[in-house]
């Protein structure tokens, strides 16, 4: 599945490349995120819990920053086991470019999903991913303009 979109964030673009690597920031903007652990300069744990149609899940993963040119581009790469209900593993390449005070971010995402959740057919997955991304990018601005 793939997806992409765009964003307008009131914040510099510094701070909003300090925010993507900001561990409490992330958690606050990750919907249903309970657990974000900054393991090394470039690694997280996290845990989260979601609901996708009739199956909530919590997920146990790994997600990594890679290819940073700072402060104008990243690709995030994730990976998250939810035990029965599956698995969901993806990426996504983030653009930041400054736009006088504000920051326009773009990305584009490849996902991928498996066992239980796979099941529910890709209409309500790609449904709920794209929600999903929206309310992630919402809480993040939040989380810029409360700092």
């Amino acid at each position: 599945m793939d997806m992409s979109g765009e964003y307008r964030i009131e914040a510099s673009i510094d701070q909003v490349w300090a925010a993507i690597q900001n561990p409490d920031i992330l958690k606050a903007a990750i919907p249903g995120c309970e657990e974000l652990d900054k393991t090394s300069d470039t690694e997280m744990s996290a845990k989260v819990s979601l609901k996708i149609g009739p199956v909530k899940a919590k997920f146990a993963g790994e997600v990594e920053l890679q290819d940073m040119i700072e402060p104008t581009s990243l690709k995030i790469q994730g990976e998250g086991k939810g035990g029965i209900a599956g698995f969901a593993k993806g990426g996504a390449d983030v653009q930041l470019a400054a736009d006088g005070d504000e920051t326009i971010l773009t990305y584009t995402a490849k996902a991928q999903v498996g066992g239980k959740i796979a099941q529910l057919g890709s209409r309500l997955i790609q449904s709920t991913a794209a929600k999903l991304a929206d309310k992630f990018f919402a809480n993040l601005k939040d989380q810029l303009a409360n700092t």
